[in-house]
């Protein structure tokens, strides 16, 4: 049976992979199982990855919401709006989680320009300048013309910088995936990639997931309409919720639902009680 990716590519349909990503999320053995037996059932001829994703989540939906939280992360991140505002915060928390110090909208001196930085984040004496590409849409990439750009904001910085303590680093980040051709270039350029996928064992999936740095956009008990009030109060994290009462109270959350919202929330960020 064919599928067809986000980027319009078709793969045959793997049922492991499936189960893994189910897994991975939390369900144990069985319920993925369960659902997977489900999905096979209906499967067909040139069906999208979307839909069996929307069919998988509805399954989980019903008997594990904090496990359809945690599988649908990639769809939430999606869901973060045209702005790139909540997506820049976002990354600032997960590197402040990760020990690094962070700041976003970042006016940087270069020795020929100034640069508008989405990211800035510091640790053990480097300075890393971050762009980060926001994609509302699975299947767009970042492309060479993204990270050449990126690597002569980068030079322009550290020409400025020389001859004072400290190094400088760049990095692009993006909640989808790179052109071949932009990872080529920065492989071979020095300059660092962070997708959804990439690099292995390290991409940002991975290491969202080790922080527990969930989104408000992945709570399966709001609505959209809830989300992006959500984000327009400028709240992207689940764990900051029970800090932020006059944002669920602007977002019409109050009484049981919020007593829902707060629920989940806490289990999502508590990933050892998933099971």
């Amino acid at each position: 049976m064919r599928i067809i990716k986000a980027d319009g590519t078709q793969e045959d349909f793997d049922p492991h992979k499936l189960v893994r990503s189910l897994e991975r999320s939390g369900a144990e053995e069985e319920v993925a199982q369960n659902v997977l037996r489900d999905i096979e059932r209906e499967l067909y001829d040139g069906i999208t990855t979307q839909e069996i994703y929307r069919r998988a989540f509805a399954r989980l939906r019903e008997h594990r919401r904090p496990v359809a939280a945690r599988y649908s992360l990639k769809r939430a991140v999606l869901e973060f709006g045209p702005s790139g505002f909540p997506f820049e915060a976002y990354l600032a928390e997960l590197f402040r989680a990760e020990g690094y110090e962070a700041k976003i909208d970042q006016i940087v001196k270069g020795k020929c320009v100034e640069h508008e930085v989405d990211v800035v984040m510091q640790k053990d004496g480097v300075s890393t300048y971050v762009e980060a590409k926001f994609h509302n849409a699975a299947g767009f990439k970042t492309d060479l013309k993204t990270v050449l750009y990126v690597k002569a904001r980068v030079e322009d910085i550290a020409a400025a910088m020389r001859g004072k303590s400290g190094t400088v680093a760049g990095l692009v980040v993006t909640n989808t995936k790179f052109t071949s051709h932009a990872v080529q270039y920065s492989s071979c350029a020095g300059l660092e990639l962070l997708g959804w996928e990439q690099p292995r064992g390290r991409n940002l999936h991975d290491r969202i997931e080790q922080k527990g740095i969930y989104p408000v956009t992945a709570l399966t008990t709001l609505s959209r309409r809830e989300k992006a009030a959500l984000l327009g109060n400028r709240v992207v994290l689940c764990n900051s919720l029970p800090n932020e009462t006059k944002a669920l109270a602007a977002a019409g959350l109050s009484g049981k639902k919020a007593g829902e919202v707060l629920e989940e929330a806490g289990t999502l960020c508590a990933p050892g009680n998933l099971k």
